[in-house]
């Protein structure tokens, strides 16, 4: 209970006679959103616990530095793109994320509360958050940014693992996500259950190699195709080898993001003032 204390950064936990006067005073509020699919056998399915964690955190270190920050509800499912066939997966489509988010702008910007950032960890997420923040921005310039953490995670892995580890050990179901869980999550991770890793299947219509999610390669050319994630991917594992991935990755991970999103906070509110 801990991180929910001294000071308080979620605004579940606020009672309202705190937010009342907290609320006053504008403060930078994160909205963290995540998915609930499938991140191989050996992780837990509600990715998005990652992205609220690291959201908490950063929010933590910007009102220690004197930037108060609170994170809202995380939105814990995704808005659906190729993970549907997968059991228990829980997805919105994209129109409703989109009224789902237009929602809860309406809701804290009646009541000024109007200085938010994204702190996304779900690619289907992508295009919602972009239609919404560009609409706010041309109605209303209202600002909105948003950081896609595993994006920029994928961006850390070379200086924290090396060039040709991380070429290895990144992808969906592997880094940076599993070691990130393996650092916040332990109790929650299944390591006798992490599968090998085995090459991406080959385009299932057009017999073409794996491009990424939603393509695939001809000749070198990116080539746009539909496909589901389980006929290209194996047992939710995209091109990294999860065996590789690591607590100590994690934790570096982990202190990066927070750090990059504090330092993000800070930039973000002297620029956009109260």
């Amino acid at each position: 209970m801990a991180a929910y204390t001294n000071p308080k950064v979620h605004m579940g936990t606020l009672t309202g006679g705190e937010g009342t006067e907290l609320y006053k005073t504008n403060p930078i509020v994160l909205l963290p959103m995540g998915s609930h699919e499938d991140q191989g056998p050996h992780a837990p399915m509600g990715d998005y616990l990652l992205a609220e964690k690291i959201a908490e955190l950063a929010a933590l270190r910007a009102t220690e530095r004197g930037v108060r920050t609170v994170t809202a509800p995380v939105i814990p499912f995704g808005a659906d793109d190729y993970f549907g066939p997968k059991a228990g997966g829980i997805m919105l489509s994209q129109s409703t994320m989109v009224s789902l988010l237009f929602d809860m702008f309406e809701s804290l910007g009646r009541h000024g509360l109007n200085r938010i950032i994204i702190i996304n960890g779900h690619g289907g997420n992508v295009a919602p958050i972009a239609q919404v923040t560009r609409e706010l921005y041309r109605d209303a310039r209202q600002l909105v940014p948003s950081l896609y953490l595993w994006r920029i995670g994928y961006s850390l892995m070379p200086k924290i693992v090396g060039a040709e580890k991380s070429a290895l050990v990144s992808g969906h179901g592997a880094d940076p996500l599993s070691s990130i869980g393996m650092h916040l999550f332990p109790e929650l991770m299944r390591p006798d259950m992490t599968p090998e890793a085995k090459p991406l299947k080959r385009e299932p219509v057009l017999d073409l190699p794996f491009f990424s999610l939603g393509s695939a390669n001809f000749e070198g050319a990116e080539v746009g195709v539909p496909h589901e994630y389980d006929e290209v991917y194996w047992q939710g594992v995209g091109k990294g080898d999860p065996r590789l991935c690591s607590r100590e990755t994690g934790a570096a991970l982990t202190e990066q993001l927070t750090e990059i999103c504090a330092r993000f906070i800070k930039h973000y509110s002297e620029k956009v003032e109260a």
